[in-house]
């Protein structure tokens, strides 16, 4: 298996994009329950923080604020994509590919992700408005506050980043349980 190794932000906190293998499903708001309990999973035997998070029907967007000594994003992002592709129904094996068969994928997600290091507090609010406001560039709503499925209801906006050194305050805790 690749490794591709990231390199870590100063302020501990990134910014990712993953998707499904099919741009057009809805698996993961059909779903909506596992990804939660996929998270959970991880959490507990690789903790870090949500600071924002959106789920749409084919991909999502999460900030995460990561303990110090431990930056495995790939890591964290294998469990989750594990357990949720475990408990999922199995999509149509006709679409597997050779490579996918020899891996044991389930064909449900991309195989990598795309991540940012968050840089400074106006990248921070650049991505949180992505994620408050993807939904509506999606075309599922037409005001970011009619989507059920994001961050933007357990928490207030404008909040200032928090750094790593700095331990999250109680609502980036209420956010992470609250959406997961």
């Amino acid at each position: 298996m690749t490794k591709f190794m990231h390199t870590s932000s100063p302020i501990g906190s990134m910014f990712f994009t993953v998707r499904l293998q099919d741009p057009k499903s809805s698996l993961l708001v059909d779903q909506v329950d596992v990804l939660r309990q996929a998270i959970r999973v991880c959490r507990k035997s690789m903790p870090f923080e949500i600071a924002a998070a959106v789920i749409l029907p084919a991909r999502l967007h999460m900030i995460w604020i990561l303990p110090r000594s431990d930056i495995d994003c790939a890591g964290r992002w294998r469990i989750i994509k594990s357990t949720f592709s475990r408990h999922c129904p199995k999509p149509d094996s006709s679409d597997l590919t050779l490579s996918m068969i020899k891996r044991r994928e389930k064909g449900i997600w991309q195989r990598s992700f795309w991540q940012h290091d968050i840089r400074d507090q106006a990248d921070y609010d650049l991505h949180e408005h992505l994620i408050i406001h993807a939904p509506v560039s999606e075309g599922l709503v037409t005001r970011p506050g009619d989507w059920a499925l994001s961050s933007l209801h357990t928490r207030g906006l404008g909040r200032a980043m928090q750094k790593r050194h700095v331990p999250p305050p109680a609502f980036l805790r209420q956010t992470a349980d609250a959406l997961f």
